[in-house]
C-alpha cells in the first residue's frame, strides 16, 4: 500500500486556523459572550511564548486546551455546528494546487491520510467537501455529548503525528520509498522524512533550506 499525507495548515489551507477559529469566537452571534475570558487566558501564554521563556509546542497544546475549556459548556453535537459554520468562510483559502495533488493520489490508488494538530470534528467539518481514508487530528476529550476537560489532552504535533500515522497503518504493509507526504513547517520534517516523496508546500524558511539541500520538490 502507497499512503499520501497531507498537513492542514499552511498546506492544504493556506492560512492558520488557530487564527481563524479566535476570530469564529469572537464574532460568533451566540458564544462570542466566551471570548473575553478566553483571551486573557491565553495572552499570558503568548507573552512568554514571544519572550522566547515558553516552547511554541508547549504554547499551542495549551492554546488548544484553553479554547476548549471556554466552550466547555457546549454539547459535542453543538460543537460540530460551531465548526461546520466555518466551512464556508474557509473554501476560497484552500490551496487547490495540493488538492489536485489528493484526487491525482486517490485516481492512483494512494491510501490518503489527513494528519494534523487541530481538533479532529473541526477537521472533519471543514474538510466535508473532500474525500480522505483517515482524518488524524487532536482529539477531543468528552463524556457521551459533554466535554470533559479533566480528561488527558493530546495535541497532535511534530513526532506525535508520525506516531499517530503508524498506529493508524497497524498491521497494513506500506510501501514508504513510493509514498508521498505534503507540509509546509519545519515540525512537519518527521512526517516528511518517513516518505521517499517529500513535498514542501510554500514552506516556512527552515523547510525551503532543508528541502532545497535534500533537492526535495518545492510547491
Amino acid at each position: 500500500m502507497k499512503v499520501a499525507i497531507f498537513d492542514f495548515d499552511g498546506t492544504l489551507y493556506t492560512k492558520e486556523t488557530f487564527k481563524l477559529l479566535m476570530e469564529q469566537l469572537k464574532n460568533h452571534p451566540t458564544h462570542k459572550k466566551y471570548y473575553r475570558n478566553f483571551f486573557r487566558s491565553i495572552l499570558p501564554l503568548y507573552v512568554r511564548y514571544k519572550l522566547k521563556i515558553l516552547p511554541e509546542s508547549i504554547m499551542k497544546e495549551r492554546s488548544m486546551f484553553l479554547y476548549l475549556q471556554a466552550l466547555d459548556s457546549l454539547t459535542m453535537a453543538e460543537l460540530h455546528e460551531y465548526f461546520k459554520g466555518m466551512h464556508n468562510v474557509m473554501l476560497p483559502d484552500f490551496n487547490e494546487q495540493v488538492i489536485n495533488r489528493l484526487v491525482e493520489h486517490q485516481k492512483e490508488g494512494y491510501h490518503i491520510l489527513l494528519v494534523s494538530g487541530a481538533y479532529t470534528p473541526f477537521l472533519k467539518a471543514v474538510t466535508s467537501h473532500l474525500t480522505f481514508d483517515r482524518i488524524i487530528g487532536t482529539d477531543i476529550p468528552s463524556n457521551g455529548e459533554q466535554l470533559a476537560m479533566d480528561q488527558p489532552f493530546l495535541h497532535i504535533q511534530g513526532t506525535r503525528k508520525n506516531e499517530q500515522i503508524y498506529q493508524a497503518l497497524l498491521g497494513e504493509i506500506v510501501d514508504w520509498d513510493n509514498s508521498f507526504a505534503y507540509g509546509d513547517s519545519i515540525s512537519d520534517l518527521p512526517v516528511l522524512e518517513q516518505v521517499g516523496y517529500p513535498v514542501a508546500v510554500r514552506p516556512d524558511k527552515k523547510l525551503t533550506a532543508v528541502a532545497k539541500q535534500r533537492n526535495w520538490e518545492i510547491l
